[in-house]
């Protein structure tokens, strides 16, 4: 990427938002240095939807939900997505940055549904919109959700933004050998098994041509690199 974009989802991993100290629950810290970021990007002009992950409370294929029907599990993994919208929202609107939650599962008192004209109208007046509760559907990771919304809302690019600084060719904390990817194609991705992101949210945005970028947001100033376009982490396309 090169070019500013003129709208991007951004997918941020609920992981990134735990408490250091005990590995889970959600560290307001990070939060507020998180709004803080996609508040200054957003200032540039550039229109940001985003989808949370929920593993800083309860992953579906978690120890904790050993032995759960796995469609229950994944409904709960859900619901902590919304924990984490409603957060990241609280902590926008008090940097001054106009916000809506959507929900695919209707909880009318939280969140407005997930209704993709009005979530683009919502963009369009310079808000942004966090997307909660997956696509509603059990055995969809939040990168297939990112992927999905990303396509529906016309992203230009999907930002990812995790605790690594982008794809390597092997898993870094098992084989310090490993060496960073700056530059992938879809297919190879695909046809090396890498475990970034789920081959469904892959296949999504290879067939609607849209790229994505995997950066580290644990680093400060990150966030608004990626957003503004600049060569960050690796870049899937």
């Amino acid at each position: 990427m090169s070019a500013r974009p003129n709208r991007v989802l951004l997918k941020l991993s609920g992981e990134a938002f735990a408490d250091p100290d005990v590995g889970y629950g959600i560290d307001p810290d990070t939060v507020v240095r998180v709004a803080e970021e996609i508040a200054e990007a957003h200032r540039t002009g550039v229109q940001i939807a985003i989808v949370v992950g929920g593993g800083n409370i309860f992953r579906g294929v978690s120890q904790a939900a050993k032995g759960m029907d796995p469609a229950n599990a994944d409904y709960m993994g859900m619901l902590a997505t919304v924990i984490n919208a409603l957060a990241v929202r609280d902590a926008l609107e008090k940097v001054g940055v106009p916000t809506r939650v959507q929900s695919a599962i209707t909880m009318q008192q939280l969140a407005e549904p997930y209704i993709r004209l009005r979530a683009i109208r919502h963009l369009e007046k310079g808000r942004v919109v966090v997307f909660a509760a997956g696509t509603g559907n059990p055995f969809f990771t939040t990168d297939t959700t990112a992927a999905l919304r990303a396509v529906e809302i016309g992203a230009e690019v999907l930002l990812k933004a995790s605790k690594v600084d982008g794809i390597y060719d092997r898993d870094p904390v098992g084989d310090p050998t490993a060496s960073r990817i700056d530059e992938i194609s879809y297919m190879d991705f695909l046809n090396m098994g890498l475990r970034v992101m789920d081959s469904t949210a892959i296949t999504m945005c290879r067939e609607h041509g849209v790229p994505i970028v995997v950066f580290d947001m644990t680093e400060p100033g990150t966030i608004v690199r990626a957003v503004s376009g600049e060569p960050i982490g690796t870049v899937v396309h």
